[in-house]
């Protein structure tokens, strides 16, 4: 892992979203460096499902050797973000950095996409990006060290990117065009202008919150993009250190490391990693073609598992949109009695999913992870996504019988 080489110590980093997960391990990072640590973010009181407030983090920082400024921060409204930039300037003498890393998200497709969830993901990724960049402008044009870092993907302009949650993806590019842009706005101002983004899903409790705990097994921990940022935050500003679209394992490898084990949240894993949103994998799951009937045998090995307890368990119904070689619809209800399944659309599904044959029997078989599906458009789904995920732990029973 990256050594601290105290390149950032007495530089001022403000850091959106900075009370857990990235942008909290970002935060850790500079300070074991002795940066002071700006915490912009919302958690000023406990979360019911989420740990840490601003509070606590900037208690860590403090033991890290940093300094805090906790300021309770919403990134929508102007005032707010006004107002904690010239208190941070204020405390610190300047801003050197900024970290846009606050992001809302709803992996919801359109018509399932309420405008109260389509504005707050635009007004916390886009349009908080900018305003946060904007705010802090002055005070970069006067640092030796500027900075502004957005956690944000490439701009992938591939349709399956779009296409199942396109509300979610206008918001995030939203935050990678502030970077196309200001990039070479602020050129002859020397602020780098970049972006980061993580290779595999990152372990965070926001994530463990949309994919469950079986995105642990697969997945990083958020230690490795600090420790890019690091890297990127430690570099001169100059015209060859901006406008990039960097890959955390890359900005890594280029450093020299080379044993990536000690990022992964379960090192004794030898399953392939969960790929992020917005990357192409490299190895896509090679998926072998079926003879006919193995569909019809696979649902016939799914209701031998039903039972009142995996009823009560699950409480949902859930209709499948088989496509491909094997294209049919099957309904299953696990909300009802001991459980039923059978051909034809359900009744009132909680919800739908839409897959190929293929790729269905792969990913019942163990070959074919349900979110990396999801990530890469082999699986849509339609209706509750929660209820969606709940279908893992029967997927499992379904693998130790075939």
């Amino acid at each position: 892992m990256i050594q601290n080489t105290g390149k950032l110590a007495g530089k001022t980093l403000f850091i959106t979203g900075a009370s857990r997960g990235i942008g909290k391990a970002i935060a850790l990072k500079a300070a074991r460096d002795g940066a002071n640590i700006v915490v912009a973010a919302k958690t000023a009181d406990p979360h019911p499902k989420l740990p840490g407030t601003i509070y606590t983090a900037a208690e860590e920082i403090e033991k890290a050797g940093g300094k805090a400024l906790p300021c309770v921060v919403d990134v929508r409204d102007e005032l707010a973000v006004r107002a904690a930039v010239k208190q941070a300037a204020e405390k610190f003498g300047g801003i050197d950095i900024v970290i846009n890393n606050a992001s809302a998200i709803s992996l919801t497709p359109t018509g399932l996409t309420d405008m109260k969830r389509y504005d707050l993901m635009n007004q916390i990724n886009a349009r908080g990006t900018f305003l946060v960049s904007k705010e802090c402008l002055p005070y970069l044009e006067k640092s030796q060290h500027a900075h502004i870092l957005n956690i944000s993907p490439p701009l992938n302009m591939d349709p399956k990117w779009f296409a199942n949650h396109v509300a979610y993806t206008m918001a995030k590019y939203g935050m990678s065009m502030c970077v196309l842009g200001m990039a070479k706005e602020f050129e002859t101002k020397n602020i780098a202008v970049n972006a980061l983004w993580p290779r595999t899903a990152i372990h965070t409790a926001a994530m463990e919150m949309l994919a469950g705990d079986s995105s642990f097994r697969v997945s990083r921990k958020p230690e490795i993009m600090a420790d890019a940022a690091y890297e990127i935050l430690c570099r001169t500003p100059n015209p060859a250190t901006t406008g990039k679209f960097l890959i955390d394992d890359e900005v890594l490898k280029g450093s020299g490391i080379k044993d990536f084990k000690p990022y992964a949240c379960d090192p004794t894993n030898t399953e392939p990693l969960m790929t992020d949103f917005f990357l192409d994998d490299d190895s896509p799951v090679q998926v072998e073609e079926l003879p006919k009937g193995k569909i019809t045998s696979l649902f016939a090995k799914i209701e031998g598992l039903l039972s009142a307890d995996l009823v009560k368990k699950v409480n949902a119904v859930y209709q499948f949109d088989v496509t491909g070689e094997e294209k049919g619809v099957w309904f299953l209800d696990l909300k009802n009695g001991s459980g039923k399944l059978g051909k034809g659309p359900a009744s009132s599904p909680d919800s739908t999913l839409i897959m190929d044959s293929n790729n269905f029997f792969a990913m019942f078989s163990g070959k074919l992870k349900p979110t990396s599906a999801f990530m890469s458009g082999k699986l849509k789904i339609t209706g509750d996504m929660g209820k969606a995920m709940k279908l893992e732990k029967l997927m499992s029973s379904v693998k130790s019988k075939l």
